[in-house]
């Protein structure tokens, strides 16, 4: 099976992919999409001075608001409809799944399958609208504060704000629930990947103007270019890295043949958590400063918080790490349960060798899948928090940031992923039905 597997992989061509109608229209689907979520970020909040927003970034651009603004594809720059993004989705997703651990109803709602899902993600759509109408009334309020930015501030300005930053928000959840069921790939990643990669080539001429007003040395941007190639070669191994656990499974008899037992592979990635850690950290971290960068006033200690929490500040870099550290565990505990795995290994008479099948080998599976998410989790950090160095002392564009590279490679490899096992399933039925036709001709 994995042989012929291997052989319909090396055979993927233009002519294979052509003749996939389904592919072609899933990937049509997911460009159309996100060409919306695109145009989006081009239209403005109504009632605002657009040159002032524009002096008021360029003052503020390389601190948090630089990464928010990296997140919304430049949205935030232009305080386009689609300012707020999908961070309010991925911090309700948060909340959501921290208090399965702690609520009852969600820990049996998650144990009910499907179903239980669906209310689970019903529960996440609401604190997406909650957190979303927050945010956008902080913004609201923020820009008020912040100059001559909104020609005529008042409730009705608020209001408009509020009402279409939660639209927004709103849509592309939508959207990004859309591109997973009927697209390729993970439509929340996908949003924001596409948000990078639109804004990559204006931070690569700002990098070269850099260059050519000698506020970065040729030499900085020679290491600066290795350093990025480098780092995508070592997401893209570490993304691959895997520590495979042998699973023996024994002699068997089905009626009055004996199958003799057979041996296969239980795969443990080494970043099982993806790129869902940095995000997360990332979206905390913007949350409760969004009105503060835009607002002027405010109490003393929410302006000390601020200040200690802006980019390249060490507060700043330790929270971004324990938070990476603290989610690479936590996603992982979610997504993977060992208990689990070892109830089916059991089911279908599979064990570790040299371990009792059940608990025993639910704890050896728990136990090196703890040691390996350490290795993952370190990575993850390196990966984001190196490039922040770079960044805070040599006014680098932030689209140059770990964060950011983890981003693009690994929702380009789960894409391309995705299209290939696509590929392979339309090459397996074609083969399926080639069979089918040959044995009726050979009937006849």
């Amino acid at each position: 099976m994995s042989s012929a597997a291997e052989q319909l992989a090396s055979n993927l061509n233009l002519s294979a992919f052509s003749k996939a109608t389904e592919l072609k229209k899933r990937i049509w689907f997911t460009l159309g999409a996100l060409l919306v979520y695109r145009l989006g970020t081009y239209i403005p909040l109504p009632g605002i001075n657009i040159s002032a927003l524009e002096q008021l970034f360029k003052q503020n651009q390389s601190g948090i608001l630089g990464m928010m603004n990296m997140f919304a594809g430049g949205a935030v720059g232009r305080m386009a409809i689609f300012a707020l993004n999908i961070m309010p989705y991925i911090s309700a997703s948060i909340i959501i799944q921290l208090m399965t651990t702690v609520s009852p109803h969600l820990e049996q709602l998650k144990k009910e399958g499907e179903q239980g899902r669906q209310q689970i993600n019903q529960y996440t759509r609401y604190g997406t609208v909650v957190l979303a109408a927050l945010q956008a009334y902080g913004i609201a309020v923020g820009l008020e504060g912040a100059g001559n930015i909104v020609t005529d501030p008042g409730w009705f300005f608020r209001m408009t704000a509020v009402i279409t930053l939660v639209g927004g928000t709103v849509f592309l959840m939508w959207l990004g629930e859309q591109i997973t069921a009927r697209g390729i790939g993970n439509g929340i990643s996908l949003i924001i990947f596409a948000g990078i990669v639109a804004e990559l080539p204006s931070a690569l001429v700002g990098t070269l103007e850099l260059s050519r007003r000698g506020s970065l040395s040729a030499g900085l941007l020679i290491a600066l270019i290795l350093m990025v190639f480098l780092v995508i070669g070592f997401i893209v191994f570490m993304e691959r890295a895997q520590r495979r656990l042998l699973i023996q499974y024994p002699k068997r008899q089905v009626g009055k043949k004996m199958f003799q037992g057979d041996s296969s592979h239980l795969p443990l990635k080494l970043n099982t958590a993806g790129v869902i850690p940095p995000i997360f950290a990332s979206s905390l971290l913007l949350l409760p400063i969004t009105v503060a960068n835009f607002s002027s006033g405010g109490p003393e200690w929410l302006t000390n918080i601020t200040a200690m929490l802006g980019r390249g500040q060490p507060l700043y870099l330790l929270t971004y790490v324990l938070m990476i550290l603290f989610f690479a565990f936590f996603y992982t505990a979610i997504v993977f349960n060992p208990d689990e795995t070892a109830d089916n290994l059991k089911k279908y008479g599979g064990f570790v060798p040299g371990i009792r099948p059940g608990k025993r080998t639910a704890e050896y599976i728990d136990h090196v899948l703890t040691r390996i998410t350490v290795a993952g989790a370190a990575y993850l950090a390196l990966v984001c928090i190196l490039p922040e160095f770079l960044i805070s002392y040599a006014a680098v564009p932030f689209y140059f940031g770990g964060t950011s590279l983890l981003i693009v490679v690994s929702v380009t490899m789960d894409t391309v992923a995705q299209i290939q096992s696509h590929l392979l399933a339309h090459q397996y039925e074609g083969l399926i039905k080639k069979s089918k036709l040959k044995k009726g001709s050979r009937r006849r």
